[in-house]
């Protein structure tokens, strides 16, 4: 009998925060209030610049293995600081998605191998990281030069 195949969604959305560094698009994924949108304005301080904030929308483009981010069109441009409320800022769209940080209070010293998550058919490297700590950014920074889809 033959294999019945299902395809594959070619665009989700997910409850991640975004920014673009360098043009490639870090997800930031996470529980309400663990420090998605904290870490994302950290990174923004240090020049990245905001794609989307709670939510993105994740599609696979017509290049193979390349998944694009972008903003809902109902947050596009805003981001949430707690204590101030919803600022406006600028946004970029239709960014390459090269790793996924995935909020955790006590990830692993040493990972044990390299992981990764299937989004819209399209599987992307992912790493843990506790989001409030002070050098979080910095630890985004250099997974993404290290872990990368397109890390050189």
């Amino acid at each position: 009998m033959a294999e019945l195949r299902v395809p594959e969604l070619s665009s989700e959305t997910i409850h991640a925060s975004c920014v673009a560094i360098g043009g490639r698009a870090v997800l930031i994924e996470g529980r309400s209030g663990e420090g998605k949108s904290d870490l994302a304005l950290r990174l923004i301080d240090r020049g990245a610049t905001l794609v989307s904030d709670d939510q993105t929308i994740c599609h696979r483009a017509s290049r193979v293995g390349e998944l694009l981010a972008s903003p809902p069109v109902t947050i596009a441009g805003k981001i949430e600081v707690r204590g101030i409320g919803i600022i406006e800022m600028p946004h970029v769209a239709k960014v390459p998605i090269d790793i996924i940080v995935v909020i955790l209070d006590s990830p692993p010293r040493f990972p044990e191998e390299r992981r990764s998550r299937r989004i819209a058919g399209v599987d992307v490297p992912c790493f843990p990281l506790p989001a409030l700590e002070p050098s979080a950014p910095i630890k985004v920074e250099l997974a993404l030069k290290q872990l990368g889809r397109t890390a050189k």
